[in-house]
């Protein structure tokens, strides 16, 4: 029977074990799958495999199992390759049955050749995605994940098959860590073949987002959405129900890790005479099957396996597509796929799924104890935001708030569609309903205080990113994901975020005098309009208006409109955005609450530095369980309640037409949701609908105090 060592570190032995008993039945695809998702089922079998995450590609044995957390960022043509393909030996006549999947390149022996003819040879399919971490992923997320694997791996270099790929592969580290080099060339007290704990590994890991690849001019862009993002980009092929995923998602891949130097050849242009060299030898040492860009022209592969020379650049629309479709394999590991699932979350701290009997039983016993993890919660934001318990409420129900799919939504909030509240949610149907942006005005004009409240943040949530709306930035950065069809794929921008990421945005930059102008965001779907107007100056190109129409529109609709040149497309998602401004923000909100320090620390950085130094770490851990784990939960209402809020609406009216409007409703049947949440509580209650009641007075009442003293708008 395989042991440990097997299924991880030669997985092809497994493979070839199952093919050769089951073939020719085609059931032994399905049983390669059964077999790894039986034995990731044993106890921590999953902290074993060592993760892309956490450790750099030179440390992973080629052709070993391999996990990685990522997101998909651009999905490629499928390709066509070998699923099963036959070799026969010359001299003695004799054929064998090889498998081609979870491969790049197909094999066969010295003395063997592929017979490119046989009636065995199986043609396939499979998807390629391209993946990157999960951008603004947290330090807190890495560690705690680095902290709970149990993978033992060594540098790749020490079990290389060959002498062209050990100093193909010897040159690529040489040239991403120069540090290695000055070890190897003072010597080196370690043994190469030990086991290396991943988190010795951690910094190492690192990468940036171009790299130098000696195959590739200019420098290879990995085209990470979030600048300054560190992490290993890679080719993940996948073979089964690749129709479930798409763009934006997050996954957790199990796999066959590729990095055979043949596949980085083709991407050097010095290296012609090496090409015609591996082309010359393709019928005795491998046959590598290039997707077709068409997938109409089945011609082009049989074109293809016909000859006896491969052309790198046949069936590739230009250089450029080649090279961003088939990088080094040492910068762009590939992945082939054996197991892949959509994650709920990415917080470590929880179980993966919350369906399960075991994860069942975690969630009952914290939410037995959920009411002082909130008292300690709202202690902690109130001295994050200089006092103010009110501010760290909302704070507190943006921080738990997420978008209901559209069907849960429609099936939630029409039992109010009745008499007034029919009119106030007629043209609810087409909003993402439970978003929760909110303007949390009145911050100090110090980018101080903003940058810690993200910190702070940071810390709580599993992804997050900081937008500064400076000039610079609305002028130059790119928000908006656009398709390159030289190259043939989708380049990424700054809104392009795995969902459940907390978009932070920060106003408090903009200096008075430099905007001037009125950007008015037209909705495709709807005879609404919202304005956006700038009134503190003026933006000086045309980058900065589709920016902040973009902005716009993903806190209005949670909608991103990527740019296809011939056309938009849109791109739901699912991002929690807070605003911290000055005055009242330039950009829509769901909520507005204005700050009202109760203290003025004499020095804020020592102030913010000192609140996250003095929360023990396994009280930040609980509030991080806290925030993610209420996210995940159901909500429903009660006919029963909903006929008392809904006679109490129609009494408000009575009392102030000319105030209480439906998006007055709408706002405080979200602050009841998230309130109801927020205890622990799936249902709303009487009690949670008055206290929503009460905290949107006080805010009400607190913006028009503020309009009083210095006439700015509510």
């Amino acid at each position: 029977m395989p042991c440990v060592a097997d299924w991880l570190n030669n997985p092809f032995s497994i493979v070839q074990g199952i093919f050769a008993q089951n073939v020719p039945n085609s059931d032994w695809e399905k049983k390669v799958t059964e077999y790894f998702k039986e034995k990731l089922k044993e106890n921590n079998a999953t902290n074993w495999v060592p993760s892309l995450n956490d450790v750099p590609v030179h440390y992973l044995k080629p052709n070993s199992l391999v996990k990685f957390r990522c997101m998909v960022q651009d999905m490629f043509d499928p390709e066509f390759y070998m699923g099963v393909y036959e070799t026969v030996d010359p001299n003695t006549n004799a054929r064998v049955l090889h498998f081609g999947k979870y491969r790049d390149v197909a094999e066969c022996g010295p003395q063997q050749e592929i017979d490119l003819n046989s009636s065995q040879t199986v043609t396939s399919e499979r998807q390629t995605l391209y993946c990157v971490p999960v951008p603004g992923e947290s330090a807190w997320v890495k560690e705690a994940y680095i902290s709970a694997s149990q993978a033992r791996v060594s540098p790749s270099t020490s079990y290389t098959p060959s002498r062209h790929k050990r100093s193909y592969e010897e040159d690529e580290d040489m040239d991403l860590h120069p540090s290695k080099q000055k070890e190897q060339h003072m010597g080196s007290g370690g043994d190469i073949h030990g086991c290396v704990e991943p988190k010795r590994l951690e910094t190492e890991a690192s990468a940036g987002h171009h790299l130098i690849s000696p195959n590739c001019s200019p420098p290879l862009d990995l085209n990470f959405p979030l600048p300054g993002e560190k992490g290993p980009a890679c080719l993940v092929k996948v073979y089964e129900s690749w129709d479930t995923f798409k763009v934006n998602d997050v996954l957790e891949v199990y796999g066959i890790l590729s990095v055979d130097p043949v596949l980085s050849i083709v991407n050097n242009e010095e290296s012609q005479p090496v090409i015609q060299l591996f082309c010359d030898s393709l019928e005795n040492l491998v046959v590598r099957l290039q997707n077709p860009v068409e997938y109409e022209n089945p011609t082009c592969i049989h074109r293809k396996m016909d000859s006896s020379a491969l052309d790198p650049m046949e069936c590739m629309d230009t250089a450029e597509e080649q090279r961003v479709h088939s990088p080094p394999a040492s910068l762009v590991p590939r992945i082939h796929v054996i197991l892949a699932q959509k994650l709920q979350h990415i917080n470590p701290l929880l179980p993966a799924c919350l369906n399960e009997e075991e994860s069942k039983t975690f969630v009952s016993n914290f939410m037995s104890e959920l009411s002082p993890v909130r008292a300690e919660l709202l202690g902690f934001l109130t001295h994050a935001l200089l006092g103010d318990s009110l501010a760290a409420e909302y704070l507190i129900l943006h921080l738990i708030s997420t978008v209901m799919s559209f069907q849960r939504s429609f099936e939630s909030w029409t039992k109010y569609s009745r008499h007034t509240f029919k009119q106030s949610y007629a043209r609810r149907d087409v909003l993402p309903l439970g978003k929760f942006t909110v303007n949390l005005s009145g911050c100090p004009r110090n980018s101080i205080f903003t940058e810690h409240i993200y910190r702070i943040i940071q810390q709580l949530v599993p992804a997050s990113y900081r937008l500064q709306m400076t000039i610079e930035n609305m002028n130059h950065s790119r928000f908006i994901p656009h398709k390159d069809y030289t190259a043939n794929r989708l380049v990424s921008g700054v809104l392009q975020l795995a969902s459940n990421t907390s978009l932070v945005v920060d106003e408090t930059q903009l200096e008075q005098g430099q905007l001037d102008t009125t950007v008015t965001l037209l909705k495709r779907n709807s005879n609404c309009q919202v304005h956006v107007s700038i009134s503190k100056g003026r933006f000086q190109e045309l980058t900065s208006v589709h920016n902040v129409t973009a902005l716009g529109n993903l806190i209005t609709w949670q909608k991103v409109d990527y740019d296809f040149s011939y056309h938009q497309m849109e791109f739901p998602c699912n991002i929690n955005v807070l605003i911290t401004s000055e005055g009242r923000s330039l950009l829509p909100s769901d909520c507005q609450v204005h700050l009202q320090p109760q203290i003025i620390p004499p020095n804020m950085e020592e102030y913010m530095n000192s609140l996250l130094t003095a929360v023990l770490p396994s009280v930040l851990n609980k509030f991080r369980i806290y925030l993610s784990l209420l996210r995940l939960l159901d909500y429903s209402i009660s006919d029963e309640v909903t006929k008392a809020v809904e006679e109490d609406f129609v009494e408000m009216r009575k009392n102030d037409p000319e105030s209480i409007t439906a998006d007055d409703l709408h706002r405080t049947l979200l602050v009841a949701r998230f309130l109801s949440l927020s205890a622990g509580q799936t249902t709303l209650s009487r009690e949670r609908w008055l206290r929503a009641k009460q905290l949107e007075a006080l805010r009400k009442a607190r913006l028009q105090q503020q309009k009083c003293v210095n006439g700015n708008e509510l």
